[in-house]
């Protein structure tokens, strides 16, 4: 039986990243994808490979959803970027008002500090607002960090315990991913299922930082969880398919290279 998986995240316009990614991990695995953009990233290839960045309209994300949700039974959810705060708003409205089995949540924050402004609003709508609706959430290192309150995590015992610390505030499971960022000669990620943690590393690939590697994982992850993987499981498949992919990843013409889910 075929499995349904519902993306809402970014486009990503040269596919290394966002929904583009998502939809080619979530084939990979041999289940359907469906996708509502949030908003659309460009690089600027002039100016730094920066992102450039438009907002889908709320309404346009519920729309999107609707359609989707009139046409199969979704297995599992993944939320990526949301990027504002009218999207993030949206996003909890679809959330709250559907009972999704699986809701993988990658948080990507933008705020770098606690200064004021709209990054900070969008990062704590986030938190306020969608954090709270995950199943699994799948922070990066910095993210990590943000989200726990520690300011620096260097070690696997670190890791740990603020995975903990995320869940104790209220999310069911935490994937934190401290990968190719955590020092050492290991990509370590370690998963808190609210009652132990189990750690998951594999020797680092090379030295180049890729595109899509956090993204590919969560996809991955939620694709695992919709055919009817337990979670350690899930996870399992895909810290797997993730080194897969860096270790094929693609030469994009930019300062970094790309994951390949082929």
């Amino acid at each position: 039986m075929t499995a349904f998986v519902l993306d809402i995240a970014g486009s990503e316009s040269t596919g290394g990243a966002g929904c583009q990614a998502d939809l080619r991990t979530f084939h990979q695995l041999g289940v359907y994808g469906a996708c509502t953009l949030t908003c659309i990233v460009a690089f600027d290839p002039a100016h730094g490979w920066n992102h450039r960045f438009v907002p889908v309209d709320p309404q346009v994300i519920k729309n999107q959803t609707e359609a989707t949700l009139s046409c199969w039974n979704i297995d599992a959810v993944k939320i990526g970027m949301l990027g504002t705060v009218p999207a993030i708003d949206a996003t909890a409205e679809i959330l709250s008002q559907h009972s999704f089995p699986h809701v993988v949540v990658d948080p990507v924050l933008i705020c770098k500090g606690q200064e004021a402004g709209a990054a900070l609003d969008i990062d704590n709508a986030l938190r306020e607002k969608i954090l709270p609706l995950a199943t699994v959430l799948t922070p990066n290192l910095f993210e990590t960090e943000t989200l726990s309150g520690m300011e620096n995590i260097s070690t696997v015992d670190e890791l740990t315990d603020a995975a903990k610390r995320i869940a104790d505030a209220g999310t069911k499971a935490v994937l934190a991913k401290g990968g190719a960022n955590l020092p050492g000669d290991n990509a370590v990620d370690v998963l808190w299922d609210g009652h132990e943690a189990t750690v998951y590393s594999v020797p680092k690939v090379g030295d180049l930082r890729v595109s899509g590697a956090g993204d590919s994982l969560a996809a991955a992850l939620t694709a695992e969880l919709a055919k009817g993987k337990d979670l350690h499981a899930a996870v399992s498949v895909a810290k797997d398919f993730v080194t897969r992919g860096i270790a094929q990843s693609l030469d994009a013409g930019t300062p970094f290279g790309v994951v390949w889910q082929g």
